[in-house]
């Protein structure tokens, strides 16, 4: 039940989980408060509530944010996510991802704000050495994005026994899908997901989809991810905040639909979703990338009550492409 008093900062709203997540918590009835750099996200993504342009970085802003605003709990979706990026600039990454979020935390503390909700990654867990793979897989994370992942939950550990700072990490593995009412969708630049680049394939705004490796021990060839849903990803963070609000101890939950898909069933399913003909390109395998990544999120049913409704491969690409087409259709009035 939300409480009509308090506002939750989604930072990072303006993105494509965090504006998911805004029009959804919107939706159940709570004040919401977006901050957002616009570095990568789009004001036209946030439907609702107030929001305010500006930085982690700004320790004076963030103050100001808390001290003037009854703050409940704070989502954080304002991390920089591109592997190859981050191995290429880890700068980037660690001054981001791990001292902005802390500089995030320590306001929250000062401001005695004691709910802390983690966009986190399924890359902590590195190359897997048991699939699907459970919380408490060994933390092996392989890359700097990764890392800084792993740091952050680790701080977080820390700043709970010290402050008392309650906090829920959960780790995505593949974020899909769109908006089923159409208002919203990946518009990431430049776009490294797997689904989305596919559909500009089939709408033809890119020419072909490169397939990176075929000898991968599965069936097909091809690697195998786990796909969830983007609005039951924002379930799972509203459950997990509301969670906290009702005084449970800080945790760790893995969020996936536990079923893995193929890039060669992905594309199939497209094809047929869309009724178009896409162009495969086969390419070479790229470095890190393991056979198969899905997840045990026996743990988010069980403690959460969470329950994907959009576990179907199908589901995931038709709201995806119904946002594509849209997209398209932006695109060329501009």
């Amino acid at each position: 039940m939300a409480n009509l008093e308090e506002t939750i900062l989604v930072v990072g709203g303006a993105g494509y989980i965090g504006s998911h997540m805004v029009k959804m918590l919107l939706g159940r009835g709570y004040g919401v408060t977006t901050l957002d750099n616009l570095s990568s996200g789009h004001r036209d993504a946030v439907l609702g509530g107030e929001f305010v342009l500006g930085d982690l970085a700004d320790r004076a802003l963030l103050d100001k944010l808390f001290r003037e605003r009854k703050i409940g709990a704070v989502m954080h979706f304002a991390s920089f996510i591109q592997v190859g990026e981050s191995v290429q600039n880890p700068a980037k990454y660690y001054e981001n991802n791990v001292v902005n979020t802390l500089n995030l935390l320590d306001a929250m503390v000062a401001h005695n704000v004691k709910r802390f909700i983690f966009s986190s990654s399924a890359a902590v867990y590195g190359n897997p050495i048991a699939v699907p793979i459970p919380e408490d897989h060994p933390k092996l994370p392989i890359n700097p994005y990764g890392r800084t992942k792993w740091m952050v939950e680790q701080i977080l550990e820390d700043y709970d026994r010290a402050y008392g700072l309650k906090s829920v990490s959960l780790r995505y593995f593949n974020a899909a899908g769109a908006d089923p009412e159409g208002q919203l969708g990946e518009r990431h630049e430049p776009e490294t997901h797997l689904i989305p680049l596919i559909l500009r394939a089939a709408s033809g705004r890119a020419p072909d989809i490169k397939v990176f490796g075929r000898d991968y021990d599965t069936p097909d060839g091809t690697c195998i991810r786990d796909y969830v849903h983007i609005v039951d990803l924002c379930e799972a963070h509203l459950f997990a905040m509301e969670r906290l609000m009702k005084g449970a101890s800080s945790a760790a939950y893995n969020l996936g639909n536990g079923n893995g898909f193929s890039v060669a069933e992905v594309i199939a399913t497209t094809e047929r979703v869309t009724a178009r003909k896409i162009t495969v390109i086969d390419a070479t395998r790229r470095e890190g990338d393991p056979p198969r990544l899905v997840a045990d999120a026996s743990r988010a049913r069980a403690e959460l009550g969470w329950q994907p409704r959009f576990d179907r491969l199908d589901s995931i690409i038709e709201h995806a492409w119904a946002w594509e087409c849209k997209s398209v259709t932006r695109l060329s009035e501009k």
